[in-house]
């Protein structure tokens, strides 16, 4: 049966989309998850993939062509099946009318499964019978009349779930379309995204800090008053749950354990802390933010709460009695073992899952050098003299890197499964740390910008970065990264490949130290770099090349002006 593509929303605030490429064109098979084409949004050019099976019948929009959101895309089905009703249907249709076909098909699917449900029905004993009939019932429940179930949208090209960090509204707010419901945390950065419903909060899916997949039950809109308690619970059945909903669970085990307590003491939350003996001390998280306020050793204070619990009391109570020192002058020590324990953030997740990608799946080789930078220090003195003009070493780097990247595309490109991309333009990933990780803005047609222009860029980024306001479109479409640590005092170190790139070039310290020059032993001062690259892209030779043009910039950077 034939399945309506429609043009996808890749963004919060994407409006229409542009095909840039078909991936696919009509006749050929699709499978689940292949890409179908790649969509221009207003972020970015993102791969949009197929959720459905089959062949490609129909293309409704050209390479180049724009259309608005949910307009006709493509048509897949079976092969010669004929698709010109729908073809005409959906070049007529609304929105709303489009909506209203995809309820009927649904409909239609739920009434075949039920004919078949009765089959089975007849076989089985009454009970058996109205506990079925509960489950269909429940699963039929339709969607009231003007209420919007509102998803967890994705907001980056690789986001798969994210997290509520603030939600602006609360149930029973009255919405305009535009309002900004929540602030979502995504692998990337922190983003606003806003309703495209009006009316009123009726449901939260997610709590503040909570996670869930994309897709999965975010909030539902509609109209004052209105019961939507069967919607949440049949689409919680049918989609994600957040990470957190399974934790109460977990808690609720030593409520059996402690039969004699009474409901006072069960609703009191206790900590559990290992000593250096492996004993267990209970303890209240008031009593313990207490003990550590005062620097009290837990395992030293007697607790007078049911079964020995640490209670507030006995940390105001508790006088420090003499020295542990044993009998000859020897010092015992004594202390706890302590830690915390910290959500990975989606950002944390995303750098683990394709840093190992990359490390196991790219063939790494490393490559060395240790360059002169005296040169260097005195070009960048004296073209910081200019008034208002402040560059960095960094920013000689990335122009450097640039230039010399234009004369050897090869560690310029990319790989990809059937296909190896020579990319003629330069777009320079920066790495820059922020709190929960790496971020990697990249600056676009670095070799075509000037020193102050690159430097400009960069510290643009670095203070986005910090306060996590870096967009998607400025995080993508890197062909090389560059990652400094010599800021931090790091005299070398090696990168992974930030993929699908060939390369990444890690930079050190500058040293100052003795140095042979004409014979003699003179004051110098070096950096040492070390490229790493995929050997499936870039061989030895090639890279050793690329590093050779790097030094005559670096050592000469009166050459990068010319």
């Amino acid at each position: 049966m034939a399945e309506i593509i429609n043009m996808p929303r890749l963004s919060d605030t994407m409006e229409e989309g542009t095909v840039a490429t078909w991936l696919k064109k009509v006749g050929d098979k699709v499978k689940e998850g292949d890409i179908l084409a790649e969509i221009e949004t207003d972020k970015a050019t993102m791969e949009f993939e197929s959720f459905y099976e089959g062949t490609l019948l129909y293309i409704g929009v050209k390479e180049g062509e724009t259309t608005k959101v949910d307009e006709l895309l493509a048509i897949i089905g079976d092969e010669g099946e004929d698709v010109s009703e729908l073809i005409k249907g959906g070049d007529s249709k609304s929105k709303e009318e489009s909506k209203a076909s995809e309820e009927k098909e649904t409909e239609k699917k739920s009434e075949e499964k039920e004919d078949k449900s009765e089959d089975k029905k007849e076989k089985k004993e009454d009970t058996s019978d109205k506990k079925s009939e509960d489950s269909s019932s429940s699963a039929s429940a339709e969607i009231p009349e003007g209420v919007t179930v509102v998803t967890m949208p994705r907001l980056s090209d690789t986001m798969e779930e994210g997290t509520v960090a603030t939600w602006l509204k609360k149930e029973g707010d009255e919405v305009n379309e535009g309002d900004i419901l929540a602030e979502i945390e995504t692998d990337k950065a922190t983003m606003e995204f806003e309703s495209f419903q009006a009316g009123t909060l009726l449901y939260v899916g997610l709590k503040e800090g909570e996670s869930a997949k994309v897709d999965a039950l975010l909030a539902i809109i509609g109209p004052k008053g209105t019961d939507v308690s069967g919607v949440a619970k049949n689409f919680k059945a049918d989609g994600g749950t957040s990470k957190t909903e399974e934790a109460p669970k977990e808690k609720e085990a030593p409520k059996e354990e402690k039969k004699t307590e009474t409901p006072k003491q069960e609703s009191k939350p206790t900590q559990t802390t290992s000593t250096s003996d492996g004993g267990r001390v209970f303890v209240s998280p008031l009593a313990k933010k207490m003990a550590d306020e005062k620097g009290i050793n837990l395992s030293q204070v007697k607790g007078s709460g049911e079964h020995g619990r640490i209670i507030k009391r006995d940390i105001e109570n508790f006088t420090p009695g003499a020295a542990s020192v044993a009998s000859v002058g020897k010092f015992v020590p004594v202390g706890q073992e302590d830690f915390e324990e910290k959500a990975n953030s989606q950002m944390r997740k995303t750098i683990a899952k394709r840093l190992a990608e990359s490390k196991f799946t790219a063939p790494h080789y490393y490559l060395n050098v240790e360059f002169d930078m005296t040169n260097a220090i005195a070009f960048r003195e004296q073209f910081n003299s200019i008034p208002d003009t402040k560059i960095s070493f960094n920013d000689m780097i990335v122009k450097a890197c640039a230039l010399a990247l234009k004369q050897h595309p090869q560690v310029n490109s990319q790989w990809f499964a059937d296909k190896m991309r020579l990319n003629h333009h330069v777009n320079i990933g920066v790495a820059v740390a922020v709190e929960d990780g790496l971020v990697v803005p990249v600056v676009k047609f670095a070799n075509e910008q000037s020193l102050p222009q690159i430097g400009a860029a960069v510290k643009d980024f670095a203070g986005k970065a910090r306060n996590k306001k870096l967009t998607p479109q400025e995080m993508e479409g890197s062909t090389f990264t560059v990652s400094n640590l010599g800021m931090f005092g790091i005299e070398s170190f090696t990168s992974i490949i930030n993929q699908p790139n060939s390369a990444i070039l890690s930079v050190g310290t500058i040293v100052e130290k003795p140095v042979v020059k004409n014979g003699q032993i003179v004051v110098g001062n070096t950096m040492k770099l070390c490229l790493a690259c995929d050997h499936r892209t870039v061989d030895g030779a090639t890279g050793a090349q690329f590093l050779q043009t790097l030094k005559g910039y670096i050592e000469n950077p009166v050459t990068m002006l010319v």
